[in-house]
């Protein structure tokens, strides 16, 4: 007998998906139903779906319709064991990580997503009210699409047979940001019915967001260090390069709709449609203010040395030489400390606009029929992806010399500054600076897929056999058009008001909380980089022809890949002194056909380049859980997985451009078409104990990973100037270990009200470690993964009795760097013993503080169709605080937003 689970309400998943699970994990025993109400409901889903699956899931369903415990998709992924996330230049939580790793297999209803010519997708791109549930899958089997090293992620929204009856479902919400302290909307609306026709039974759904965002972002940088004896004739001592900061400021906006149809032809044959559209439109900005203390003409009184000392390698101009330097040996090695606090007197500075129009826009469509005989299930689908995103990027520098700056670098782990009287708040002596970039890109991702899966049962220990067979035709393409141009004249040699610029190309940008207290500087104002004539007055300044710059041809590549997989794979299922064993085993062989053209400049010829590459690999799996009594059940997985080379890194060509800010290194990038696929073989073992009002989990991984892609930078001469280019190489590899824990349980034995409250958690000690080729490229052997703590944490405490809901919960994660900036010219300690030697530079990291956020939500029932609740995200105010390789070079100070919210949802 297949085991059923039933949800009362369309917050869970539908009877359909919770059959299709069932059958996937061979289960043949009854359990009771589930009625799915609120916070405790969608929990308790949730572990169901975690027990039940052959897989090692966490899944995260949604609490009602439209109510997704977070408010975004990314946000919501940070509750789940092993997941870590950051936040983005826009508030949002970006740069979901399972395991230490991005390489994330993302399927939408089991359909591979992505966005626009990357591998991964951007899950803040779709928002949360849309979703149904989203299941974190970290071990996979050979039935779900290849690619994921990190896991699966599979998002599930609703359908029309999830329904009984006819559901109309408002959802409002004002959202308050204390950086901007505005208030946003925030709506959805999701309409289903079903019918019964001459041709069977037919549902259709159609649900639609929108929302709107007003955000800031400010952040204040104290970036590298310098050696005092430039310029200032100050040997032994160090302070920083530049004193600056930025505000991320503008507004987004995301509309989304999806629309599903469900036809069931006879009790065992159904056709369905499925579509959806996401989007984002942004109208945004970035402006820098900077004060540059090594120029010419600078003064400085330094502060008392902070103690910190160290023998470093110093180029001519006072800085870490780069490899061209190094194999000249020209540098000289300094016993240097740091200063955290000087004045600068005539330094120059500028603020720069980094004005950004940007558009994306996803579609996917899908048509496929099923059907489910006694012993027999059949899917046959074929789905389409388009994805595009637009940028628009132009960015002009103004400034002046500044009489006198006061700086501290190490106030509170972050820099203060403070310019006596404001200066760049006044338009007087105001020159062009540094100079003028266009950047304007577009880059696309379109799929085609054919898929076909079967299921037959068997009564026997072999309880069934999977099969099936996908062909995906996948293409990518990439476009830019990148201009930069000096100032006319030169460097402060052109002032503004001789160029005819009136007040309308100035405006005030929002303040920056620790430099000059928080007060408003002038910037050129972004809304007149975004304006035809604005541009176009501008180009003519700086001598480039009106109208927007042609895409470069040797910035373009684009790429067509063919790939066909196929899946064997058994159920079982047997007993051993009265438990059960079951499980699956599988292979998916796969063979991926790829074509990719660019080009790049070469001695100043334009010189096409292509490559045709094509690789093969057998993935197996085993998977198997042992069922122990009632409550207790263990699991063991292994999977080899893979993960194709971005399209990006697959790029032929090669890019660079020079710098017209002299603190600002030249730099470029070139690809390799031919990038192996990375391999790793996976391991999990866990152990799971499930009592009635909750359950607790422990597990242990491991990751063995090949041929990993590494980004190396280094220093090039073309056509005389030396530029810092990247390139990715298949010289890593790594090795993932950790621990798991889980819990979640409510006290129902306690009294009367006190039986609502519950709570939940978990931890994860990840042990990651680059490993491979000892070799300049491979500067992070030794090192932990990017982006990885090697501790967080999730503990909630709930509440739920009598229409009343209430959650708080506190995310924690340890330290963890996110940037190498080895190929960086930033002064760094040095062992003494190895100074000549031209091959050493050591490694230097970017580090995030730990750091932890609280969020938290109450929402009350006024009646069995209305809901009203309000929540804050980072109620306590957390900051991001960051630090160069040693934690005395305090770096970034970010301001992260919080934000609380009003909502009322009405189901009819």
């Amino acid at each position: 007998m297949k085991r059923r689970i039933a949800f009362y309400t369309a917050s869970a998943f539908s009877l359909l998906g919770a059959v299709a699970q069932a059958q996937t994990t061979g289960q043949t025993t009854e359990v009771e139903e589930i009625i799915v109400t609120g916070i405790r409901g969608s929990l308790e889903a949730a572990a169901e779906i975690k027990r039940e699956s052959v897989q090692v899931v966490d899944s995260i369903v949604a609490e009602d319709i439209g109510k997704f415990p977070d408010p975004t998709t990314a946000a919501a992924l940070q509750r789940v064991p092993g997941v870590q996330v950051s936040i983005g230049n826009n508030n949002e939580i970006v740069n979901v990580l399972i395991r230490g790793l991005s390489d994330i297999q993302t399927t939408l209803d089991g359909r591979e997503l992505f966005s626009t010519n990357s591998r991964n997708f951007q899950f803040q791109d779709l928002p949360a009210d849309a979703l149904a549930r989203v299941d974190v899958i970290k071990s996979t089997t050979a039935d779900l699409i290849e690619g994921g090293i990190a896991g699966v992620t599979d998002l599930r929204l609703h359908k029309p047979f999830d329904f009984d009856e006819p559901t109309a479902v408002i959802g409002a919400r004002a959202n308050y940001s204390t950086n901007v302290e505005e208030v946003n909307p925030q709506l959805s609306v999701l309409l289903t019915d079903r019918w019964n026709t001459g041709i069977g039974e037919l549902g259709a759904l159609l649900n639609v967001s929108w929302s709107e965002t007003d955000y800031s972002r400010p952040v204040t940088y104290a970036p590298i260090r310098r050696s005092t004896a430039f310029r200032f004739d100050q040997p032994g001592f160090m302070v920083q390069n530049v004193a600056g900061g930025v505000n991320h400021y503008g507004t987004y906006e995301r509309p989304q709709a999806n629309a599903a149809f469900q036809l069931q032809a006879t009790d065992e044959l159904q056709f369905y449609a499925d579509a959806i559209f996401t989007g984002y439109r942004s109208e945004n900005q970035s402006a820098f203010v900077e004060t540059q203390f090594f120029n010419p003409n600078t003064g400085v009184t330094l502060g008392a040395p902070s103690g910190d000392c160290f023998l470093a390698r110093v180029s001519p101009s006072g800085l870490n030489p780069n490899a061209v330097e190094l194999a000249a040996h020209n540098f000289t090695l300094q016993n240097l400390c740091n200063v955290t606090t000087a004045t600068f007197t005539n330094a120059t500075a500028f603020a720069s606009a980094q004005s950004r129009d940007q558009e994306t826009n996803n579609y996917l469509g899908a048509i496929g029929t099923r059907y489910q005989g006694e012993r027999l299930d059949l899917k046959g689908e074929v789905s389409f992806q388009d994805s595009t995103y637009e940028e628009e990027v132009f960015i002009v520098d103004i400034g002046k010399r500044i009489p006198v700056t006061n700086v501290n670098s190490n106030f509170n782990e972050g820099g203060l500054y403070d310019a006596p009287g404001n200066p760049l708040g006044s338009a007087d002596g105001m020159y062009l600076r540094n100079g003028l970039n266009q950047n304007f890109n577009k880059a696309n991702g379109d799929l085609m897929a054919i898929s076909l899966d079967g299921t037959y049962r068997i009564d026997s220990f072999i309880t069934k056999v999977q099969a099936g067979v996908r062909y995906a035709d996948r293409g990518a393409e990439y476009d830019q058009a990148q201009v930069n141009r000096a100032a006319p004249g030169g460097d402060l040699m052109t002032l503004v008001s001789s160029t005819g610029l009136g007040d309308e190309f100035y405006a005030s940008m929002p303040g920056i909380p620790r430099i000059n207290g928080g007060q408003s500087m002038l910037i050129p104002d972004p809304d007149y980089l975004r304006s035809a004539a604005g541009r176009d007055r501008l180009r003519q300044i700086y001598g480039f022809g009106v109208g927007d710059p042609a895409y470069a041809p040797e910035r373009h590549f684009e790429a067509t890949e063919k790939t066909y997989a196929a899946y064997l794979q058994a159920g079982y299922e047997f007993n051993v002194g009265g438990t059960v064993i079951d499980g699956v085993v599988g292979v998916r062989p796969t063979r991926t056909e790829r074509t990719i053209s660019g080009a790049g400049i070469i001695s100043s010829v334009l010189t096409p380049v292509s490559a045709d590459t094509t690789d093969s690999e057998v993935l197996p799996n085993f998977n198997a859980r042992w069922v122990i009594g009632e409550d207790w059940q263990a699991r063991f997985n292994y999977a080899k997985t893979m993960r194709r080379p971005g399209f990006d890194n697959l790029n032929p060509g090669i890019s660079y451009i020079v710098a017209t800010n002299p603190n600002v290194i030249n730099s470029g990038n070139a690809g390799n078409p031919d990038l192996k696929p990375q391999i790793s073989d996976s391991f999990d073992v866990t152990l799971e104990y499930y009592f009635k009002s909750g359950f607790l989990a422990g597990g242990v991984y491991y990751r063995d990973i090949k041929d990993r892609v590494i980004n190396g930078t280094t220093a090039e001469v073309i056509d005389g100037i030396t530029y810092n280019i990247s390139r990715p190489r298949n010289v890593s590899a790594a090795e993932l270990a950790g621990v798991e824990v889980s819990g979640q349980m409510f006290f129902d034995f306690l009294p009367g009200a006190w039986a609502g409250f519950g709570v939940f958690g978990n931890y994860t000690w990840a042990d990651t470690e680059v490993t491979g080729d000892s070799s300049a490229s491979n500067s992070l052997k030794g090192f932990p993964l990017q982006g990885v703590s090697e501790h967080n944490f999730n503990a909630g405490l709930l509440y739920e009795r009598s229409g009343l809901s209430a959650r708080m919960v506190y995310t924690y994660r340890s330290k963890y760097y996110d940037e190498d900036i080895t190929g960086g010219n930033a002064l760094r300690p040095i062992d003494a013993a190895r100074a000549d030697d031209p091959m050493y530079n050591p490694t230097w990291l970017g580090y995030v503080r730990a750091a932890g956020r609280l969020d938290m939500s109450i929402g009350y029932d006024i009646t069995d169709s209305v809901r009203v609740d309000v929540g804050g995200t980072n109620v306590l105010g957390s900051k991001y605080r960051s630090y160069m390789g040693e934690s005395f070079f305090n770096r970034d100070y970010r301001y992260d937003d919080s934000i609380y919210t009003v909502g009322m949802r009405v189901r009819f």
